[in-house]
């Protein structure tokens, strides 16, 4: 089942989608991933016995508002990539190979499937991320990748817009990605209930979807989603690892190689390669069993620049 959240007439509905469209549920969509997922299946059962709005018709917003987000680091061909680009050329750090790095991201920047993406400020090297992500069914805690299979509600699409410029500054402070990373998330077009995907599912325990992303009509990345290195309940179990995940939570894959965004091929090529990301540009990311995102680059805010730190002081009175 496919649940979405969108805004219709002014207002802002959850629903179930269909081939007729989308049938309003009396609730939200984070209410129903906290209820269960036969809960929400029932719920949505009886939400298909109503009329349905076409979805030419309405704004697909996120399909929930999340609590957390964390973004994973999972594809190695990706990480070696953007290593080069980085300056960091040769092996992956070995640290990578030991555990699933991940860091939060903000959950006030998720934007719908089709809305338009601004331009961070004070950003000359816009790039879109390529991901799946999976979200939380029930809390848990320290969860076995056993058990935190049985905590996965849905999965999502998941385009993680970078800053790289402002990224690439902020990293070697040795913290982040911040800033960089912060401007916007694109999730949707809709949740789709982990049930639909299972036979996708490969001998292995990793979903085999085809991801693909292309700027301006042209393919510029294509992969699987089973080239993780860890399947998402791996990702689930780690994220848990003595501390909770809440129902609701969102965990991205990380971003797929073989052109899942553009500093990977800058890194492989040592050029920015294809471009940067301009105004005007149209980023739309298929992933196989979920739906497609559709996102227009557009000019964001002309702020002044960062004030730099001031010299260390030296004293150690007040004067």
């Amino acid at each position: 089942m496919r649940f979405a959240t969108y805004l219709h007439d002014g207002t802002t509905t959850a629903g179930v989608v269909s081939e007729d469209g989308v049938h309003a549920l009396t609730t939200t969509v984070l209410d129903l991933v906290r209820a269960g997922l036969p809960a929400a299946l029932a719920a949505g059962e009886e939400a298909l016995e109503g009329a349905a709005v076409a979805l030419d018709e309405v704004r697909l917003l996120p399909p929930l508002q999340a609590p957390s987000v964390r973004d994973f680091v999972a594809f190695e061909e990706h990480v070696e990539g953007v290593r080069a680009g980085m300056g960091e050329a040769g092996a992956i750090a070995p640290e990578w190979y030991e555990a699933p790095t991940f860091y939060f991201t903000n959950p006030y920047a998720l934007i719908g499937a089709h809305d338009d993406v601004a331009v961070p400020p004070g950003c000359e090297l816009f790039d879109f991320e390529c991901e799946v992500a999976v979200v939380i069914g029930r809390d848990g805690a320290s969860l076995s990748p056993e058990q935190a299979r049985d905590h996965v509600f849905g999965y999502t699409v998941l385009n993680d817009w970078s800053a790289r410029d402002l990224q690439r500054r902020e990293m070697k402070v040795g913290l982040g990605p911040a800033k960089g990373k912060d401007s916007a998330s694109t999730l949707g077009p809709w949740l789709v209930t982990a049930d639909e995907l299972e036979p996708f599912r490969d001998e292995d325990g990793f979903l085999a979807l085809d991801m693909r992303v292309s700027v301006n009509g042209t393919e510029i990345g294509q992969d699987l989603l089973s080239n993780m290195g860890w399947p998402f309940e791996h990702l689930v179990s780690y994220a848990s690892r003595g501390t909770w995940v809440r129902a609701g939570d969102v965990l991205g894959s990380g971003t797929c190689g073989n052109g899942g965004c553009l500093a990977e091929l800058w890194g492989r090529r040592g050029a920015d390669a294809p471009p940067p990301l301009a105004v005007g540009d149209v980023v739309e990311m298929t992933v196989e069993g979920i739906g497609t995102l559709r996102n227009r680059v557009v000019a964001g805010l002309d702020l002044p620049p960062v004030a730099p730190a001031r010299p260390r002081p030296r004293a150690r009175t007040r004067g």
